[in-house]
């Protein structure tokens, strides 16, 4: 069977239990809920829920679901399904899927079947989207030893939904809430908050997190901050606080029956305040009492903890706070939930027809708000007390009825069945009468029959009045069975008066039916009396009026005259029925008067007289809102309000009459007024009392109830009771009262009555039933005070205190205990034996007997006590000694017990010792000491004290306790980098001990931890942003801050911030700003701000988001197009520019058109704005095409311009004509010709001809070809003719032209038919100019050209129809030409304007202004140009660019070239544009953009160092007019040869710290500035200061003999291991020289030595400019090792060289260039198998084969664009050396503009250890004087470098005294650095070319790859050249080398080709003959072979290397 029908056979069967139903009986039942939703629904979306409802009945109920309104729940695909088993679905869903209407919405399940329908309770379901949250816990201010409370903070949105589970502290420690336990020092509350009491310092080392728990998904989270409690330790008294905000009323606390709650007070005060709660009792003395504290009702601190919370707990309570300063207060209201439920009474009852019904419903919860009742699942309209009586049952009335209870939150229902009883049923008709019309005399029968249970009864009426007996009526009526009834109503010799209205009504007790029908007599209208009519005010009114008569044609009713209806409220129907709605006395009452006619003008009349009655109405009354105590006084006053009189008042109790015994005054005061009142109520007046009020029209009545508060009464009041140990004890408590009072029994805590606490029970031993304790098996431990407590809420209630006695041999409840005391104080040792009496006691120490008389200190006392004995012994001025094991023994008649007491005698702790720091930080100390003696008592703390070093320990004191376990504790919260005192005291019971020794600590510094204030930005314009921004708070700058980070970024993206450096403001009044330059137009960037100081960054700031200023849309809008509507109009569509490409917000569009023959001329544009994307252009010329584009514009201005679309406007007719000639051609012809229309708004297809004779109307036409402007006509008569002519287009024909009239006649003169006409022809076309002439005989035709008889030539010739071509016009060709005819009958002339369009000349450029960035120009053009300019192209580049070219508009003759570089030289032109063509360009400008390279600070204002750190002031730098671009800056200890790289990338503005220095040491720093015109290295010497911020001494400079001998020589002079070197070097060179010019002259004489060297050269210095092994191991020779100390590689540019290209000889950007050298040389061309001479006789000789095998790499002596740099050329050099030169070949370095006191800057270093190879400032050649200058500049190849010497000598010559060196940084490229830098650059030293100055050792030379180095000579080859005067000066003394740190202007170093240079080859390949390494040319060529060369030392001095291989 299945299980479904046995569930249904349980439930009938129970159901038949319960209602009494057998299978006789009707089994059908109503439905009733199996299964019911739950008030709330909370699922959450990545669940779904599914919600069952189900319900049992007989039929089986259906299940559907339903709204609140009642509206039918369908489905929602995907989100909500009703299943045919009644559940109600909601699936997962997505978060954008959620429905409000759905998800958030009140349903209910309805049940039906054919009994009735039920309704569940509100069922209130709630989805919820699952979202990330985060929970937090803040910090807790709290003072020392009040109660802390954190909170767990959860947001919001979660709140319903998260709980929380538990607490973690961070040492591991977990807390959750445990119901019964609050002795912990940590406890969590019901609610969730963490309470933690008595507050002591070592709660502020804990940090504190709370875990939550999400009840629908079970998700758990730890909170993402830990509180901390904030602890401060009071320094004078304060009043309570209360931490609960500004508004301390009322608060609401809800809590479910049974769970637990807590009542927070959160104070805090010092002294620590005392905590009492009150609850507020109706009717008590004072209106409060304090809440009584059990085991159920706890206080911890000021948190007031209910457990099991019961309604009785609801009330307003009472928190008073206070100590000795002051009090507060605050009120909570408490409100216990009782979940609702309801009974209704009976649950089913079967009720006879008209028999009362009546169900009460049973509500239990709290609170309840409201009782419905529900018939069939619809509300019952004031139905809402608890008792539903149904006066008369009806049929209708069975059902299904329910009672709803409901509150805010949730509400329930029970439901009932109500059944008609016995087999009853209704009457119904089974035969009627029907209508019928007759006429008067006979006799009329009308019958009815009808059936039912009981048999009903018929009657009969006619117009409302019943029917009886009389002589012409009979009724009879028969009973043909049981179940039927017949009545006949039978009517004699009827007349016309008897027509009217019949009623058969057949009704019994169980219902009543009815028929009616009218019975129409033939005869006079008649309208019969009527009664008097009565009507309550309020009702409808309705009047039949009673008419006979037929026929009727109208029945109307009249009132006073006139003609019903009067009002909207009155209706007539045609039957002649009045319907007055809503009767009012004042209006409707009065006579009616009914008017009935016929047709023949027949009327009858029938009035009736209408009262309206008043039923009256009484004014709501009540007792009190409260319930009344005994005594009280209760009064209520029934007034009658409405209605007729007379009015009859009643009072009823309980709907019976109120008796004299109830000792109920009744007061009657008037008619309608009666007074209720009760002098003292008791409790039996409780109840409800009734006024009833009865008129004519009705009755009313009103109920108020009277509640009567009865406090509780003993019936058995419990008494003192003695038990034996081990029997049953029963004790008896009963009370009574209203409410019933709830009995409770407590046991005192001591052994006096007070502080009772609840009795524990458990169903063993200890129980209360119906109040009577009964205690099993009783113990001595169950002697004590018993209070049974009887309470219903009314009153202060009863209590009763009994002494419950067991007899027992003594006992001690303590069986061992400690006590302690100390040294030389007293002390007494109790014991307390309790039992029977009397007991003995007696003393043992250390199981010994105790006698006092053997020690005057000892002494016994005994006390008797009430429970038992108490002995004391007494010990004055304790000694260790009496630290013993005391023993007291109790006796008495049942037996004995005995305690212990362990005497312990203590003492203070002694001083602690061994203070030590462990470990520091900026703001925690680890301390560590050794435990000292603790005097025999545990050491409870240890207590930290510290200051300020400056302060004392008397007020300035912090103290830190420690757990006296611990010997290592932290102290926290310290300032970094402050001086402290700390020291130690140990505590214990006793005291403190002595203060340790003090130890001072100075903290560490810290990175700031607070972020900067008040960040704002603001857009300054497109791409710039000004951020702006205050310090700190002073408190979390942790040191001095340095500076700040700005970062930022994109708004959108998700990488890193990029920060800029800004200097801090000591000014602390300013604020700090940065403008964020070249940002992204209209762009949102999210701005940061971060501190910093020495020790490192602080946190960031919030980020600020803002977009920088509006653009123009970089790109035109899309989907641009065009097309043609009408012959005047084209539309225009478009979609708008990517929203990337806006740049701002679109304002606008700009569509800009014109004929597309004019595009190029500006004032021929049309522009039309709109902000559609679509427009329609109109007033267009007919059949042109037009050029169109558009832009987008913003508030920034207009975008970039679409590309022109095309489109041509439609054909049209075209006008008439220009000219017409009609010429005579012969006797019978005329030749017509014509010009072409001047608009023909199309294509012409034809043109026509029309000739009328002029006295005919008759016209003739011809068509014409569109080709052929003329016609000739013919077969003319001698009349006079009209000829006229049109033009068409496929639209049509055209207006007509001018006629004109002509007469044919014999003489025909010479004419033209052509006309005068301009033409427009364009440079070098053809031409032909028509001369078209007619005349007999034929004329004589000539043509004039500019006045001049026409002669032909190639390019000017006749043709023979009279034509004149010109072939390939030229400009000279424009002007006037003529024709003229003639023959004897006439003449004729014609003239054409020549125009001839060219391209346009050159037009003058002028410079009018310049900036940095910018040059500004103006154009003239000529003004003999015939054909219009449409643009003008302008040509710029600067000095050794590439050329760029702007177009500008013909109307802009002033144009500003921006975007310019700062300070560079540049070249401009200008060109013209026409419809022909570009023109020639203007003469090219030479100019400049303003300003120049930076300039370097002083030291002084540069740097500012401190101990470990030194600041840059980078704002010092002048940056000559160029914004700065970035620093490099570099640092080395003094004494070190090696630099350290900080950043090779700084921008500019602010400050720079460099950090990491050690304390008092001297440092070398290099700064190199960078603009867009040059850059300038700085060195500076500086020291740090010590640690204490204190300056070191200068250097100790060493004295030497010559310093006092000769004090005018200089210092580098007065070094003898420096002169003595220097001049073996110069004699070296004197030598060296004589064998060059040796070697020199044999190889001009040896032809095979020249064979020799051309085959063997390995190096050649042509335009190639690179150095190549013979060996093709161009990798191994020129290979590239990184530096050992650099970080960043030099930067490649766009021009360097790769092997391939040099195997190609692509050398163009090899090397570099110097065009600012004196001398200038000839570029040497690469070509295979080429030899030059050099001047100085040797060759330069480079094979093509020396490239191959060579990989595509860059090559080691490429030259490197770096970032920053561009290519210059010194104009001021002469032509002559700019011979053989292209200067955009080469990549050079800028010029340097600061140059300092004649001598070179020692900035201007530049050192490398890749090859760079670029040409020396002098790169001298051996050259002899009498030959040119005339082959390429030498380059600074390893292999062949110059000595500064020389260039120091040319640079005094050429710059007057200037040094010139090549601006480039020493380590820009990331090089090493070389010791040799440290060197005069006036003069070489003694043998080296380099000075070596002290302290600063050369570091032995690296091994070189294979070439043999030699120390550096003067290599000036030819001395020849140079006169005694030209040499170089003496170097500078040793004290201008390093007297300050900021003496740079005066050390002029060399450059890096001076210092990386090889000494193998030099001024063509030769050393100077003399010197010991010198190498002939034979020499060099076989080591370079062999690639072997040994490294060579000069002079013992400083050993040189080869550059390649570092």
């Amino acid at each position: 069977m299945d299980v479904h029908k046995w569930i249904k056979l349980v439930i009938f069967g129970i159901l038949s239990c319960k209602f009494g139903i057998t299978s006789g009986d009707d089994i059908t039942s109503g439905p009733v809920f199996l299964t019911e939703p739950r008030n709330r629904i909370d699922f959450s979306n990545t669940t779904g829920t599914v919600i069952e409802c189900a319900a049992t009945g007989n039929p089986q109920p259906e299940i559907i679901w339903v709204l609140q309104d009642g509206t039918k729940v369908s489905d929602v695909p995907g989100l909500r399904q009703v299943q045919s088993s009644g559940s109600l679905v909601f699936p997962p869903f997505r978060a954008e899927d959620y429905r409000q209407e759905v998800h958030a919405q009140t349903y209910r399940c309805k049940g039906t079947n054919a009994v009735g329908t039920i309704v569940s309770r509100d069922v209130q379901v709630r989805a919820v989207v699952n979202q990330d949250f985060e929970v937090d816990v803040n910090k807790e201010h709290v003072i020392l030893g009040n109660a802390g409370i954190f909170k767990c903070n959860i947001p919001s949105f979660v709140a319903d939904f998260v709980t929380v589970d538990s607490w973690l502290s961070d040492i591991g420690e977990v807390f959750i809430h445990q119901n019964g336990s609050f002795d912990s020092k940590y406890l969590v509350l019901p609610s969730g908050e963490l309470h933690i009491r008595d507050v002591t310092p070592e709660d502020g080392f804990k940090t504190f997190r709370c875990r939550t728990k999400h009840r629908l998904t079970g998700e758990t989270k730890l909170s993402a901050t830990a509180g901390r409690l904030v602890i401060t330790e009071p320094v004078s008294k304060t009043a309570p606080k209360l931490q609960i905000g500004s508004n301390i009323a009322n608060f609401v606390v809800k809590v479910v029956l049974g769970n637990s709650t807590d009542l927070m007070c959160p104070s805090q005060a010092f002294p620590v305040p005392a905590v009492r709660w009150y609850k507020f009792i109706d009717g008590q003395v004072g209106g409060k009492l304090p809440v009584k504290l059990d085991d159920r009702v706890k206080q911890v601190s000021g948190t007031l903890i209910i457990r099991d919370a019961k309604v009785g707990d609801s009330g307003k309570y009472l928190c008073v706070v206070n100590n000795s300063v002051g009090g507060e207060s605050v009120e909570t209201i408490l409100t216990v939930t009782a979940p609702l439920s309801a009974s209704v009474e009976p649950a089913s009852q079967t009720a006879e027809y008209g028999r009362p019904a009546v169900f009460t419903c049973n509500p239990e919860g709290n609170p309840i708000k409201s009782l419905s009742w529900y018939k069939d699942g619809k509300a019952l309209p004031g139905a809402n007390e608890s008792v539903l009586k149904i006066e008369s049952v009806k049929k209708d009335d069975k059902g299904m009825y329910q009672c709803f209870v409901r509150n805010d939150h949730e509400s329930a229902q029970f439901t009932a069945e109500l059944k008609l009883g016995g087999k009853f049923d209704p009457p119904q008709l089974l035969s009627t009468f029907p209508e019928r019309t007759i006429q008067p005399g006979p006799t009329v029968s009308l019958k009815c029959s009808a059936s039912g249970n009981p048999l009903p009864e018929i009657t009969w009426e006619i117009d409302g009045k019943r029917i009886t007996n009389t002589d012409r009526y009979q009724i009879n009526q028969l009973t043909p069975s049981a179940s039927e009834v017949v009545s006949f109503l039978n009517i004699s010799s009827i007349t016309t008066n008897d027509g009217g209205l019949y009623v058969c009504k057949a009704s019994s007790k169980v219902g009543v039916s009815e028929h009616s029908a009218r019975q129409n007599v033939y005869g006079m209208p008649f309208v019969k009396s009527m009664e008097k009519m009565s009507i309550v005010a309020g009702e409808t009114m309705y009047i039949n009026c009673p008419y006979a008569g037929h026929p009727i044609d109208s029945i109307s009713w009249e009132r006073g005259g006139r003609i019903l209806p009067i009002n909207k409220r009155q209706q007539i129907y045609p039957n002649g029925t009045l319907v007055v709605e809503g009767v009012q006395r004042n209006a409707d009452q009065g006579s009616y008067t009914c008017v009935v006619k016929s047709s023949p003008g027949y009327s009858a009349k029938g009035t009736v007289e209408v009262q309206v009655m008043v039923p009256p109405v009484i004014s709501t009354f009540s007792f009190s809102d409260d319930p009344l105590n005994l005594g009280d006084l209760a009064v209520v006053q029934c007034s009658v309000v409405k209605g007729d009189s007379p009015v009859q008042l009643s009072w009823t109790f309980y709907g019976q009459n109120i008796s004299s015994e109830m000792a109920v005054v009744v007061n009657k005061l008037s008619e309608r007024i009666s007074v209720l009142s009760i002098h003292s109520v008791a409790s039996g007046h409780s109840g409800d009392y009734t006024c009833g009020a009865r008129n004519a029209a009705g009755k009313a009545q009103h109920t108020a109830t009277l509640i009567v508060n009865v406090p509780p009464r003993w019936i058995i009041e419990p008494t003192d009771k003695a038990f034996a140990q081990g029997s049953e004890a029963k004790i008896e408590c009963k009370a009574d009262g209203f409410p019933k009072p709830t009995l409770s029994w407590k046991r005192a805590t001591g052994s006096t009555p007070g502080d009772y606490r609840d009795i524990k029970t458990n169903s063993g031993t200890v129980r209360v039933e119906d109040g009577t304790l009964t205690m099993s098996n009783i113990q001595k431990s169950s002697e004590g005070y018993y209070l049974c407590e009887a309470s219903n809420g009314i009153g202060a209630g009863l209590s009763a205190v009994i002494y419950v006695s067991v007899q027992a041999p003594p006992h001690f409840e303590i069986k061992f205990r400690n006590q302690t005391a100390r040294r030389n104080e007293p002390v007494v040792l109790q014991c307390e034996a309790k039992g029977e009496k009397p007991i003995g006691i007696l003393w043992n120490m250390n199981n010994k007997r105790l006698e006092p008389k053997s020690d005057n200190r000892y002494t016994i006392r005994e006390e008797i006590l009430q429970s038992g004995v108490m002995s004391d012994l007494s010990i004055r001025k304790l000694d260790r000694s009496d630290s013993a094991l005391y023993t007291c023994v109790a006796t008495n008649a049942f037996g004995s017990d005995d305690t212990s007491i362990n005497l312990i005698v203590q003492e203070v702790p002694e001083t602690p010792s061994g203070l030590k720091v462990l470990d520091k930080s900026g703001r925690v100390v680890q301390l560590q000491w050794t435990a000292p003696y603790d005097g025999n008592a545990p050491i409870t703390r240890y207590l930290i004290e510290y200051k300020l070093i400056k302060g004392d320990w008397n007020n300035d004191i912090e103290r830190v306790l420690v757990p006296g376990s611990a010997t290592v504790a932290g102290v926290y919260n310290l300032r970094p980098s402050t001086n402290y005192h700390f020291r130690l005291i140990a505590e214990n019971e006793v005291g403190a001990s002595e203060p340790s020794s003090t130890v001072t600590i100075v903290t560490a510094e810290e990175v700031p931890s607070g972020p900067p204030r008040g960040v704002k930005v603001e857009a300054l314009d497109q791409s710039t942003l000004k951020v702006m921004w205050k310090p700190p708070s002073r408190e979390h700058w942790n040191g001095d801050i340095l500076g700040y980070y700005v970062g930022y970024k994109l708004g959108s993206s998700d990488k890193p911030f990029l920060f800029e450096t800004v200097e801090f403001n000591r000014d602390h009044s300013k604020e700090h700003s940065l403008q964020i330059n070249n940002l992204k137009t209209y762009t949102e960037y999210s701005v940061v701000v971060q501190a910093f100081n020495k020790v490192g960054a602080g946190p960031m700031s919030e980020e600020v988001i803002q977009f920088t200023g509006e653009g123009t849309p970089d790109q035109p809008p899309q989907d641009f197009t065009c097309a043609t509507l009408t012959s005047t109009t084209i539309g225009v569509s478009w979609s708008s520019p990517p929203l990337a490409n806006a740049n701002g917000v679109i304002k606008g569009y700009k569509v800009i058109y014109a004929p597309a023959k004019l595009w190029f001329d500006e004032a021929s544009k049309d522009t039309k704005i709109t902000s559609q994307s679509e427009t329609v252009l109109h007033g267009l010329k007919k059949y042109t095409n037009y050029s169109i584009t558009i832009l987008a514009y913003t508030g920034g201005g207009d975008g970039v311009k679409a590309t022109p679309m095309h489109c041509y406007t439609e054909q049209d007719v075209p006008d008439a004509p220009q000219s017409v000639k009609a010429l005579q051609m012969s006797p019978e012809s005329i030749l017509i010709s014509w010009l072409s229309p001047e608009y023909p708004n199309g294509i012409i297809t034809q043109y026509t001809v029309y000739v009328q004779e002029a006295e005919r109307e008759e016209i003739r036409s011809h068509r014409v070809p569109s080709f052929q402007l003329s016609f000739e006509a013919s077969g003319l008569k001698e009349d006079r003719y009209n000829f006229w002519v049109t033009a068409s287009t496929v639209i049509g024909e055209g207006e007509q032209s001018k006629q004109v009239s002509i007469s044919p006649s014999s003489r025909v003169p010479a004419k033209i038919a052509s006309f005068d006409d301009k033409f427009t022809v364009n440079f070098k076309d053809d031409i032909k100019l028509p001369c078209q002439a007619v005349g007999i005989p034929v004329p004589e035709l000539q043509w004039r050209i500019k006045g001049s008889a026409f002669v032909p030539s190639d390019r000017h010739r006749l043709l023979p129809d009279g034509s004149l071509l010109i072939r390939e016009v030229s400009r000279d060709d424009a002007g006037e030409y003529s024709c003229s005819v003639e023959n004897p009958y006439g003449q004729d002339t014609i003239s054409h304007i020549l125009t001839v369009h060219a391209p346009p000349s050159p037009p003058a450029v002028s410079l009018t202004s310049s900036t940095t960035s910018s040059i500004s120009i103006k154009l003239k053009p000529k003004k003999e140009e015939t054909a219009p300019i449409y643009s003008y192209i302008v040509h710029y580049k600067p000095e050794f660019g590439e050329w760029e070219q702007i177009q500008i508009a013909n109307s802009q003759l002033e144009y500003t070239v921006e975007g310019l570089q700062c300070g560079q030289k540049y070249q401009l032109y200008a060109s013209a544009q026409n419809t022909i063509g570009t023109g020639e360009g203007s003469e090219i400008i030479h100019t400049r953009t303003k300003g120049s390279g930076p300039t370097k600070p002083e030291a002084s204002k540069f740097l500012e160092p401190s101990s470990n750190s030194v600041t840059l002031h980078l704002g010092t730098f002048s940056d000559g007019g160029c914004p700065m671009l970035y620093f490099v800056v570099e640092y080395k200890i003094r004494s070190s040869s090696d630099w350290t790289l900080v950043t090779n990338s700084l921008k500019p503005g602010g400050n720079f710290v460099v950090l990491d220095l050690a304390p008092g040491s001297w440092y070398n720093l290099k700064v190199t500035a960078h603009n867009n015109a040059g850059f300038a290295v700085a060195e500076y010497e500086f020291a740090t200061l010590t640690v204490t911020g204190a300056t070191i001494a200068p250097m100790i400079e060493k004295t030497n003999i010559l310093s006092a001998i000769f004090p005018h020589i200089p210092e580098w002079l007065q070094d003898l291991n420096l002169l003595v070197p220097t001049i073996a070097t110069l004699v070296v060179i004197l030598v060296g020289m004589v064998v060059v010019c040796v070697a020199l002259s044999r190889r001009g004489r040896d032809s095979s030595g020249q064979s020799r060297l051309r085959d063997d050269m390995v190096y050649s210095q042509s335009v190639n400019h690179s150095t190549l092994g013979k060996q093709n191991q161009l990798r191994d020779e020129l290979g590239y090792i990184p530096p050992p100390n650099r970080k960043l590689p030099p930067v490649p540019g766009n021009n360097y060289n790769t092997v391939d290209r040099i195997k190609r000889g692509t050398l163009r950007s090899h090397a570099t260039w110097n065009p600012r050298q004196k001398h200038m040389y000839e570029e040497l061309a690469l070509e295979k198998g080429t030899l030059r001479t050099l001047p100085d006789g040797s060759h330069l000789y480079a094979r093509a084969g020396d490239f191959a095998g060579m990989e595509d790499e860059i090559a080691p002596y490429a030259t490197f664009h770096l970032l920053g740099f561009r290519e210059e050329m010194d104009p001021g050099l002469p032509s002559g050396q700019m011979q053989g030169m292209n200067p955009q070949q080469f990549q050079t370095m800028p010029h340097s503009s600061g140059m300092n006191g004649g001598q070179m800057d020692s900035n201007f270093i530049h050192q490398r250890n890749a090859s760079q190879s670029m040409p020396r400032q002098q790169a001298h050649l051996a050259v002899a004087p009498q030959r040119p200058a005339d082959f390429g500049p030498q380059y600074d190849d390893p292999a062949n470098c110059e000595d500064p010497g020389y260039q120091y000598a040319q640079t005094q010559s050429q710059y007057g005294g200037q040094s010139v060196t090549y601006d480039q940084p020493s380590d820009a490229y990331g090089t090493r650095s070389n010791p040799s830098m440290r060197r005069s650059v006036g003069g070489p030293a003694a043998g080296t070319g380099r000075m070596i100055l002290p302290p600063y050792p050369e570091p032995p030379a690296p091994p070189t790859r294979g070439i043999s180095q030699q120390q550096p000579t003067n290599n000036y080859v030819n001395s020849s050249m140079y006169s005694s005067n030209q040499f170089p000066p003496p170097p500078p003394s040793t004290a201008d080398l390093s007297t300050s740190s900021n003496n740079d202007s005066g050390i002029t170093e060399g450059s890096e080709p001076d210092n990386d240079r090889d000494q193998l080859i030099n001024r063509g390949g030769l050393m100077k003959p003399g010197s010991r390494d010198a190498l002939t040319t034979e020499e060099m060529r076989k080591l370079i072979e062999k690639n072997e060369a040994s490294n060579h030392v000069g002079n013992g001095l400083t050993a040189m290397y080869d550059t390649v291989n570092v």
